[in-house]
């Protein structure tokens, strides 16, 4: 009678029990504005340490080990950058939860372009030329990690996606980064363009005013938009506008109506209080997702779907 190795059948079902898939909102415990990646999930029983998402970045990630302590295939991929450290509590090892990140990567189109342990990777001058959230999002032991990369190539471009498993103390903490490779989107328009766009559309999408995740606060980098719109209003001083927080889908409906309505309303403070144009022209309302211009399944559609907008009343 034939005997059957049933071990590997039994480690992929138990890892795939153990992996949680991305839930519709933030867990209990994850930072404010945290959510997992669309398609790949946490390990069970983790929390979201520390999150960031940017509609244009740069990451860094090694496509390859160390030799000398000097990289020989350092990758810097640009375009959309999500950021996601998660903490897991004492019970699994290390090498549960990157091999759990590792199979998700694969069920989800990557191949992979290094997978390593610390002494393999380069030891600690390796850990110093990764993308790393700061502590206390992620902690990374240089005498102890596990580091993989992988690439999805398809028709719209690449995808990088890297993780990064150590732990402090007990705890074990896992980084996750993925690069969706895209050019900048050129999202300087100025007054004429504003103009135009109002006379004949009534309205016109401003992807130059830019905010944090989950926040309200304008960036700095902001500055030559909200001028052009001040020099739109001051040209024409009989112009009044609402100004239209819109946001992508993701979070709740209730919270995703306040933050547009908290966005807009910045905005017009800030062409009010350092551009001097009168408060009573500009009225600021907010609608959430309820008005997309693209899809919201893809991350370019969200990106251009979390915008403002200046409408003629």
């Amino acid at each position: 009678m034939r005997k059957w190795n049933v071990a590997p059948l039994v480690f992929f079902l138990l890892a795939g029990l153990v992996w949680a898939l991305p839930p519709a909102h933030a867990a209990e415990g994850d930072v404010p504005g945290g959510k997992d990646y669309p398609g790949i999930g946490r390990f069970a029983g983790s929390v979201i340490t520390g999150y960031e998402a940017k509609d244009f970045d740069a990451t860094r990630l090694q496509a390859a080990a160390f030799a000398d302590g000097k990289p020989t295939e350092e990758l810097r991929p640009e375009g959309r950058i999500t950021r996601i450290a998660y903490k897991t509590g004492p019970g699994p090892s290390m090498l549960e939860v990157a091999r759990n990140f590792e199979t998700q990567l694969q069920k989800a189109g990557f191949e992979t372009l290094l997978s390593c342990t610390t002494d393999a990777c380069g030891g600690i001058p390796f850990t110093e030329a990764l993308d790393i959230l700061p502590i206390p999002q992620m902690w990374v032991d240089g005498f102890d990690y596990r580091y993989y990369a992988g690439v999805k190539k398809t028709d719209s471009g690449e995808t990088y996606a890297t993780v990064l498993v150590s732990k402090n103390n007990d705890e074990i903490y896992a980084q996750l980064v993925v690069a969706v490779v895209g050019a900048i989107e050129n999202k300087m328009i100025d007054a004429a363009a504003m103009a135009k766009g109002l006379g004949e559309a009534g309205h016109i999408a401003l992807y130059g005013i830019y905010f944090d995740t989950d926040k309200a606060v304008i960036k700095p980098e902001s500055a030559p938009t909200l001028a052009e719109i001040a020099k739109l209003l001051t040209g024409e001083p009989g112009l009044n506008v609402f100004i239209v927080g819109h946001t992508d889908n993701q979070g709740a409906y209730a919270y995703n109506m306040d933050l547009s309505k908290r966005r807009a309303d910045a905005v017009a403070a800030a062409l009010a209080k350092s551009y001097k144009i009168a408060p009573d022209r500009l009225r600021a309302a907010g609608v959430g997702f309820l008005a997309p211009v693209a899809s919201n399944a893809t991350d370019e559609g969200r990106a251009l779907n979390r915008r403002v907008e200046l409408v003629a009343p």
